[in-house]
C-alpha cells in the first residue's frame, strides 16, 4: 500500500510539473502577442541585434525624438553606423547619438553589455527593442542585475513567427525553445546561479 502511495505521489508530481510548464507556455504565448503600446519618452533606446526589423524600428524611434541616445548591442566586429543605416534602409538624423556594442554574442552577453553602457552613461530609463518572443528573456536577463532602471518593452513582430502559434509546427517548435530558455533564466535568477 505504501509503495502504491509513493508511485501515485511521483506521478502526481510529474503531471503537476507538466501542467505548470504548459500553463506557463500558454501565458508566454499570450504575453508576447499582447504588449501594450507605450510612447513614453525614455533616456535611451536599447536594441538587441539578431532579428528582422529591430534596427529599422529603433532608428525610426530615435529619429522621432522618443529618446536622446541609442545603444545597439551585439554588433559584429568592424561594422559601422553607416553600414547599419544602409542595411536598415533608414537614415539616422543624429548618428552621433548612437553607440555600438561589439562584445555580446548572445542574450546573456547583451544584458552584460547593456548594464555597462547604462552605468557609464547614467541612464535611468530605456526602451528595450527586440523581437516580441525575445522580450521576456531579455528583460529577465537584465533583471538579474537589479539595476535601478525603468524598462519599457518595445516588441518587433516578425512575419516569420505567426501570431496563431498553434497553427504551424515551425512556430510552435520555435516558441517552445524560446520559452524553455526563458524558463531557464527565471529559474537561474530565482536560484541565483
Amino acid at each position: 500500500m505504501l509503495r502504491m502511495s509513493k508511485k501515485y505521489t511521483f506521478f502526481s508530481l510529474i503531471l503537476s510539473g507538466i501542467a505548470l510548464w504548459f500553463g506557463g507556455f500558454l501565458w508566454f504565448c499570450f504575453q508576447i502577442n499582447h504588449y501594450e503600446k507605450n510612447k513614453t519618452r525614455t533616456d535611451a533606446i536599447v536594441v538587441l541585434t539578431g532579428g528582422r526589423n529591430r534596427i529599422t524600428e529603433s532608428i525610426s524611434l530615435l529619429n522621432s525624438g522618443i529618446a536622446d541616445k541609442m545603444f545597439i548591442s551585439g554588433v559584429s566586429k568592424k561594422v559601422t553606423i553607416a553600414q547599419i543605416e544602409d542595411k536598415a534602409g533608414v537614415a539616422l538624423l543624429f548618428p552621433e547619438k548612437v553607440d555600438l556594442g561589439y562584445k555580446a554574442q548572445n542574450t546573456l552577453g547583451n544584458a552584460s553589455e547593456i548594464k555597462e553602457w547604462i552605468e557609464k552613461n547614467n541612464i535611468n530609463s530605456i526602451r528595450l527593442v527586440t523581437s516580441n518572443y525575445h522580450l521576456p528573456r531579455s528583460m529577465a536577463e537584465l533583471a538579474s542585475y537589479h539595476l535601478p532602471l525603468k524598462i519599457i518593452a518595445h516588441p518587433v513582430y516578425s512575419e516569420k513567427i505567426s501570431k496563431n502559434w498553434w497553427a504551424g509546427w515551425g512556430t510552435l517548435k520555435f516558441l517552445f525553445a524560446e520559452y524553455n530558455k526563458y524558463t531557464y533564466v527565471l529559474m537561474r535568477n530565482l536560484l541565483k546561479i
